[in-house]
């Protein structure tokens, strides 16, 4: 396949980092058609190359919403047709410019170009989420298990990753489910965010479920589309369903299964805690946005540069407060920080009394303040937590670089994570 000369590669880089994919893309398309340049092109890409890209302006491309799901019709605007099982499975349709359209172009093509723009422009950026580079498979602790499964349902099908630690010896043990990132895998993830090593300390199990590209081009959980926000369809009934075949066919203390996800996984995290109550004592949502805060590509894009607008309408309907804890940082340019904010009150929406809150600030020492606001019930007993991470960007907090993603410099989302959830069995503070 021909590649698009350097030059090209540059200017398709600043339109990614500007948000500006559909133009990013169609430049892509026109060189790989062997196209010449728009009049726009030709005069843009020169005036980048002697001034440099203006400051204030780079932002990460939005890796939570994949293009490839809907059309683009105009630069800048996504428009979802409302079919989201025939336009998840449909090419690319992009503007080639203001005035005609540039005909589909193999999506994986593309995708592999944008990746790997994103992978070379964005390095060393404080927002980046670095990829990390390929190590050998990690070696697991004698008698530790880290096995690979298939869970099928009326819903679908979806592989999985199941952690059982070497210290565990068949007694009841609380159970985690992570749900991980777009682009990301099960063994990524758990190397990113440690959460495997915890489970070696702590004795408790760690599910993975693993979204394939057949579901998402980007291996994102559809935490936009309607059909996976609902209890008892789409990606929440596979997720669910899989969580009760592990308690099942494992040792596991049913007042202790929590949910964790990080952005697009964060996203589906929320949804689970409010359409299953019931089974998921506890939600961590890291770099997320709350249950709602879409219905379809294009309010997903306005939901992750400035927060959903208005009411949050969510098909789950706790009969209580879900205890959640939040990690999110201020400097977030592909989720907006404000999102986690609705998370929260989300959460605390269906708290029959006003919840107390405490904040309290802090340093990890050679990494990032962040604020920690705790509200608490009128019994005193903490239900919801926040964590602002000051100067941080789109990344796991205080996570391995091993795994991609990940900002080492704290503070730490999994222990805290951990910490809150065993804090909260259902039963417990904040029961329904």
């Amino acid at each position: 396949m021909n590649t698009a000369p350097l030059p090209d590669m540059a200017e398709a880089t600043r339109l990614t980092r500007e948000g500006r994919l559909a133009e990013a893309t169609a430049l892509l398309q026109r060189r790989l058609r062997g196209m010449p340049p728009s009049a726009a092109e030709t005069f843009e890409a020169p005036q980048l190359a002697r001034n440099g890209m203006p400051p204030g302006t780079q932002r990460p491309r939005i890796i939570d919403v994949e293009p490839e799901a809907g059309e683009m019709v105009d630069p800048g605007e996504v428009v979802h047709r409302g079919r989201p099982e025939e336009a998840r499975a449909s090419p690319w349709q992009v503007a080639g410019d203001l005035h005609g359209s540039v005909a589909p172009q193999a999506p994986g093509a593309l995708r592999g170009i944008l990746a790997g723009l994103d992978a070379g422009g964005l390095a060393g950026k404080p927002d980046a989420m670095r990829r990390a580079p390929t190590h050998a498979r990690a070696r697991l602790p004698e008698g530790a298990q880290f096995m690979a499964g298939t869970f099928t349902a009326e819903a679908g099908s979806r592989s999985y990753k199941l952690y059982i630690p070497s210290t565990h010896r068949g007694e009841p043990a609380p159970l985690i489910v992570m749900l991980h990132g777009c682009t990301q895998s099960p063994d990524d993830f758990a190397a990113g965010t440690r959460m495997n090593t915890l489970a070696e300390e702590h004795g408790f199990l760690v599910l993975y479920p693993a979204q394939p590209s057949s579901a998402n081009a980007q291996k994102c959980w559809n935490w936009f589309s309607p059909a996976d926000q609902k209890r008892g369809h789409g990606e929440p009934a596979l997720i669910a369903g899989m969580t009760r075949q592990i308690m099942r066919d494992h040792a596991v203390e049913p007042r202790h299964v929590h949910v964790a996800g990080l952005s697009a996984g964060g996203a589906a995290a929320a949804i689970m805690g409010q359409a299953y109550p019931e089974l998921y004592a506890a939600v961590g949502v890291h770099s997320g946005l709350a249950c709602g805060a879409a219905r379809d590509l294009s309010s997903a894009f306005s939901a992750m540069r400035q927060g959903a607008p208005g009411a949050l309408p969510c098909s789950g309907k706790p009969q209580g407060v879900v205890p959640t804890i939040v990690f999110h940082a201020d400097r977030d340019a592909t989720v907006h920080p404000r999102n986690g904010d609705q998370v929260i009150a989300q959460s605390g929406a269906a708290a029959s009394t006003a919840l107390r809150t405490e904040v309290q600030r802090g340093q990890v020492a050679g990494g990032h303040a962040y604020t920690r606001t705790i509200q608490a019930d009128a019994e005193g007993r903490p239900v919801l937590e926040q964590w602002l991470i000051h100067g941080g960007g789109h990344a796991w907090s205080g996570g391995s670089p091993a795994g991609s993603y990940t900002d080492p410099r704290g503070p730490d989302a999994s222990r805290e994570m951990l910490r809150f959830f065993l804090d909260h069995p259902h039963g417990g503070a904040g029961a329904r």
